[in-house]
């Protein structure tokens, strides 16, 4: 009866929109506790506190719901139809990573998993689930390469044979046992294009991230000023950074996203850093409702646009950043004085 309702599963979430499904055991992960201890005694999660909390749960999602007999992971394509990379090579633009054009997907995934939840419940009844999207101590990348649906590649984000790696992860935890997928294994061979493609060098090893020189833990995570020596790294990049992902030959097997509400919208591919640098807090929350860039606030987006103004080598940018050098906010101001300084020597 499991493998059935396992394949009507399957079946309701393809209609759903989401590309593929897999399944593995709560204890599937058994090193996965081990390498985030490391991972965090060497300081590389930054300011993210939140990654050493319930380090317990993270790391053994059997602890996190003792009850739980399966994980359901479930991957959503964000696949864009332009080059994500294009931005780079115009310094007066900015550059926001591809998932953060649009619509918030920790919003738009959850509502289809509890849809998807809920239909499920029906065919299970006297069971449970629970539902996380990016936002529990659940390691998700581990739990998908248990459920077959991808590798971690050299970059530690998951790609696989069948969806490139331009997709979302979500998980639901259940009662149900349903039967398990074989686990994935990598196919990254020799090739080293992401870490080579990494402007900051935050890969210390294959499979190994320094997340205090990623650039999108520096233009999202970290708060107050970057360091100085960062700075000119982070080139025209004012919200994540796609370098790693958009390189992976592994994406020419790239499934189309579905899910309209991921399509990016036209002002935020390659918007001008002059006309974000004019943004104040009102017109800021405007601009990005709905965004995941709006949870990082006007301060640290305006502070990555000024670093962003201060590499773009365009001193007719100067009177947009120079404008900000008195903020309100101090590390605005910081930033833009160093953005004024850096285009006065070029």
């Amino acid at each position: 009866m499991t493998a059935a309702l396992k394949d009507r599963l399957a079946a309701r979430a393809r209609e759903e929109g989401l590309a593929a499904m897999g399944v593995c055991r709560p204890d599937a992960i058994p090193e996965a506790a081990g390498r985030l201890a490391e991972f965090v005694a060497k300081e590389r999660h930054g300011q993210m506190g939140w990654m050493a909390e319930r380090m317990s749960w993270r790391g053994n999602p059997a602890a996190l719901w003792p009850e739980a007999r399966s994980v359901v992971m479930f991957a959503e394509p964000y696949t864009q139809a332009h080059d994500p990379l294009a931005a780079l090579d115009r310094p007066d633009r900015a550059a926001i990573s591809v998932y953060a054009q649009n619509r918030d997907y920790h919003d738009v995934l959850k509502k289809r998993l509890k849809r998807l939840g809920r239909w499920f419940l029906e065919q299970a009844p006297g069971h449970e689930i629970k539902v996380f999207v990016d936002t529990a101590p659940v390691m998700e990348k581990p739990l998908a390469q248990a459920a077959g649906l991808g590798w971690q590649g050299k970059h530690t984000n998951l790609l696989g044979r069948r969806l490139g790696n331009w997709f979302f992860l979500g998980v639901i935890f259940t009662t149900v046992e349903l039967p398990a997928d074989a686990p994935e294994t990598g196919h990254c061979g020799n090739c080293t294009a992401c870490l080579d493609a990494c402007p900051t060098g935050a890969f210390p090893a294959p499979f190994q991230l320094d997340a205090r020189r990623c650039v999108s833990y520096l233009t999202i995570e970290h708060k107050g000023p970057v360091d100085p020596e960062l700075r000119p790294l982070l080139g025209n990049r004012i919200y994540g950074c796609d370098d790693c992902l958009g390189i992976c030959p592994w994406n020419k097997f790239a499934v189309a996203a579905t899910e309209t509400k991921y399509a990016a919208r036209p002002d935020l591919i390659e918007p001008p850093l002059a006309e974000l640098a004019g943004l104040d807090d009102a017109a800021f929350r405007a601009r990005f409702s709905g965004s995941p860039i709006k949870r990082i606030g006007r301060g640290r987006f305006v502070r990555n646009v000024c670093y962003a103004i201060g590499n773009s080598g365009d001193s007719r940018l100067r009177g947009a950043v120079a404008r900000l050098s008195e903020d309100a906010d101090p590390v605005v101001a910081e930033a833009a004085r160093w953005a004024v300084a850096r285009l006065s020597r070029g």
